[in-house]
């Protein structure tokens, strides 16, 4: 911890859809579990309020939240919930203030993370500091919730220059600390000669693309990740496994490092204002180098980082051209591989990213009188 500060008592409040644990369902958990893993080895004091089945839960049932119980397994989505779960939510937001409220004196901040606007309003409702990390592009309950707080202390985090100009439109301004990783465990790997292409099987990040740039340079792809629409998945990537690609399903991160470290070249084909990006933080950890789609804060992410490349979203011939390059490029030069993960550590190191949240934490958590605003190193 800072120098001199006494140990922070932090509330965590994560997403609610999935449980906080191996495997990920994406990167938004991923960042919240490392999170809190940080904080607690850092000697804070944390309670996590997330879903039932998350790792890190303490026993207090009213930070525990519902988790959606679909009918068929056909039918879970990423974007739709079952009937009745909002409802669920709500009441389970509802019975968290009120044990917040009951304990404020056990809690000096909220690092909150969820994408329901409850957390953004216990500023004003349990008078106590509430740091918001924005993960996505505006949100109109976050929006109607941000307005509402805005003489509460309560500050917004972005994780990209991109998602804070998107909220900023909107009215809510936010100090922009980009997602970390942590490098410790996301080491470097050989390569090999297989392409390679991880997150959410979902429209908007496009995995079928990415089998198409494969098919396009000749080349074998594998993808990793959890399914997050059926339909999608049934629809459009079932038909396009086979010689060129094939689907792993969910993997640990052990396995899922092995699996990118062990790639020529990684794509990433989001088809919406990605904010941040985080497998493509992960792959540069591992030493493989990344093809991209230019959009949302996909540049920052890959700024400053050598052998990698983006592209005009969409443009599948130029992505396909861009990664078989960088995979002509990591066989012709194998330093290529060290020099992509010293510049990954150096950038997107979970210590480097977690300090500068530790400073806003304890910044936030002050009284009024002696806040000051945090140096930013992005």
């Amino acid at each position: 911890m800072i120098r001199g500060q006494r140990p922070l008592r932090v509330l965590v409040v994560a997403p609610s859809r999935y449980p906080l644990r191996q495997p990920h369902a994406g990167g938004l958990e991923a960042t919240v579990w490392d999170r809190v893993r940080w904080l607690r080895a850092r000697g804070h004091q944390v309670t996590l309020c997330a879903a039932e089945g998350s790792d890190f839960l303490d026993d207090m049932p009213e930070f525990q939240l519902p988790t959606p119980e679909w009918t068929r397994p056909e039918h879970a989505s990423d974007t739709e919930y079952p009937l009745g779960y909002a409802d669920a939510v709500d009441a389970a937001f509802d019975a968290a203030r009120e044990r917040l409220i009951a304990d404020r004196h056990l809690f000096d901040v909220v690092d909150n993370h969820s994408l329901h606007p409850a957390p953004i309003r216990w500023s004003a409702e349990a008078d106590i500091p509430v740091v918001t990390t924005l993960h996505t592009p505006p949100l109109e309950p976050l929006l109607e919730a941000a307005a509402e707080v805005a003489g509460a202390a309560h500050r917004f985090l972005a994780v990209s220059q991109a998602t804070a100009r998107a909220w900023s439109v909107e009215g809510v301004d936010a100090f922009v600390f980009p997602n970390g990783i942590d490098t410790d465990q996301w080491v470097r790997g050989a390569g090999g000669p297989s392409w390679v292409w991880s997150g959410r099987v979902v429209p908007e990040k496009a995995p079928h693309l990415a089998i198409e740039a494969a098919r396009h340079a000749g080349a074998h792809i594998v993808l990793a990740g959890r399914i997050g629409d059926v339909d999608y998945f049934e629809q459009e990537i079932v038909p396009r496994l086979g010689v060129h690609a094939r689907y792993v399903g969910p993997l640990r991160q052990p396995d899922l490092c092995r699996l990118v470290g062990s790639s020529a070249v990684a794509l990433v084909t989001p088809m919406w204002e990605e904010p941040f990006g985080l497998v493509i933080a992960e792959a540069l950890a591992t030493g493989t180098p990344v093809a991209a789609f230019d959009i949302g804060g996909v540049s920052e992410v890959l700024a400053e980082m050598p052998g990698s490349t983006t592209v005009m979203p969409g443009d599948v011939v130029a992505l396909a051209k861009a990664a078989a390059h960088l995979a002509a490029e990591g066989v012709r030069e194998p330093l290529t591989r060290v020099w992509t993960r010293h510049a990954a550590v150096k950038r997107h190191s979970l210590a480097q990213r977690y300090r500068e949240v530790e400073r806003v934490l304890a910044h936030v958590a002050q009284p009024a009188g002696v806040r000051r605003v945090p140096a930013v190193s992005w």
